[in-house]
């Protein structure tokens, strides 16, 4: 029998639910069949930690005395540029800001030591920030200068939002010329020196619920250590890309926009990230919980590593050029062992995200859970899903 959410809840609340790790249902799944896990398991849950460049947080300082319009002013926290083209004393920070002369603040060409990802992190994690603004003054705002220090404890809202999280799959980058490239793929070596991927695999949050047929928009997640929800589909989203029987793409397709109180987040899910000739991110915790409501969503959150396929990119020629070609393809678990194979060649493998990381998120979502701490929610509407029509477009350049 088909199972709702609000059952499910139910059985939260007396604790009798049964709440499995996406590890743990593949065995399930295997041992007993999708029908009967569908039966015996109430709540799968899912992780994924890894650098989501997509990411910032907006904040509240409270008015000061006399008081100041940083909206159209200049504002630095640690002497990293913040959005402030909202009202008076609301600001963004986003993940990948660099301070203004960070060129020449670097030991040597290439390496970023400070960006919004670590003001994020240092923000969660208590510390003190410097805030440095300059206006232009008004009747109402007559302030024209401020500089003070904040804390989290300090402000009114502390909110991160990420507009695009949790990418349901992602390329493999390698390098194909003869020089060293460093992107947001990390550092790759040149002739096939490496392959770096990632996406927690089998744990990843939307290759668990492929069609997006138990999220949506105001689904309760694990966001950086506390409650999070899904705020509505990603920027970027891409869900009508061709699938395989089990509805896996095999290429880059949906994404997440989610959003949470960042005063109930922990520095240990929410790292600010340095790659090295390239920038600076955050690294993201994010779980979401599956209800298995049917033995279809049973049956897609028993997915494996070696049934998720990727395509491998050239990141030296093909990507910065925007061509959509592969020169390869691989699973989870082939690039999970260390080592795949690619046009005759033994490339060694990394992965940019933890799986080790996004176990304990799995883990963690699943203990709250059984704790009752942690109730699932209805989606109070759907993200667009394959066959919606929606689509990804590139930047179209036009003249005049």
């Amino acid at each position: 029998m088909p199972k709702t959410v609000a059952e499910i809840n139910e059985k939260i609340k007396r604790g009798d639910a049964v709440v499995v790790t996406a590890e743990e249902m593949i065995d399930i799944v295997q041992e007993n069949g999708a029908k009967r896990a569908a039966e015996m398991v109430d709540v799968v849950t899912t992780g994924t930690f890894g650098p989501m460049c997509s990411s910032g947080a907006y904040i509240n300082l409270g008015h000061s005395k006399p008081k100041i319009k940083l909206g159209g002013g200049r504002v630095y926290l640690n002497e990293v540029p913040v959005f402030a083209g909202f009202a008076a004393v609301d600001i963004l920070i986003g993940a990948t800001s660099i301070p203004d002369d960070d060129p020449r603040n670097r030991s040597y060409p290439g390496e970023f030591r400070y960006g919004g990802g670590h003001v994020i992190e240092d923000l969660v994690a208590g510390k003190d920030l410097r805030l440095v603004a300059s206006a232009y003054g008004t009747d109402c705002y007559p302030r024209k200068h401020l500089e003070t220090l904040i804390n989290i404890n300090d402000v009114n809202e502390a909110v991160l939002f990420n507009p695009r999280n949790a990418y349901q799959n992602y390329n493999v980058a390698v390098n194909l010329s003869d020089k060293i490239i460093y992107t947001y793929m990390g550092v790759l070596k040149p002739n096939l020196g490496n392959a770096n991927y990632c996406s927690a695999g089998q744990l990843s949050p939307l290759l668990n619920d492929p069609y997006y047929k138990t999220l949506g928009i105001g689904t309760r997640i694990f966001l950086g250590g506390g409650i999070g929800y899904i705020s509505w589909w990603g920027t970027q989203h891409n869900p009508s890309v061709k699938r395989t029987e089990n509805g896996l793409p095999a290429v880059p397709a949906g994404t997440l926009a989610v959003i949470g109180d960042l005063k109930q987040m922990s520095q240990r899910w929410l790292r600010g990230t340095t790659m090295l000739g390239y920038g600076v991110t955050l690294t993201v915790g994010l779980g979401v919980p599956i209800p298995v409501l049917n033995e279809e969503i049973a049956r897609y959150t028993a997915v494996r590593d070696e049934d998720i396929w990727t395509q491998i990119v050239d990141y030296s020629s093909a990507y910065p050029e925007g061509k959509a070609e592969a020169v390869g393809k691989v699973n989870y678990a082939q690039l999970k062992s260390g080592t795949i194979t690619l046009l005759g060649k033994k490339v060694p493998t990394g992965s940019l995200s933890s799986y080790p990381g996004a176990r304990e998120i799995a883990t963690t979502l699943k203990e709250w859970i059984k704790e009752r701490r942690f109730l699932l929610t209805e989606p109070v509407a759907p993200l667009p899903g394959a066959g919606s029509g929606y689509t990804f477009k590139g930047l179209r350049i036009r003249e005049g």
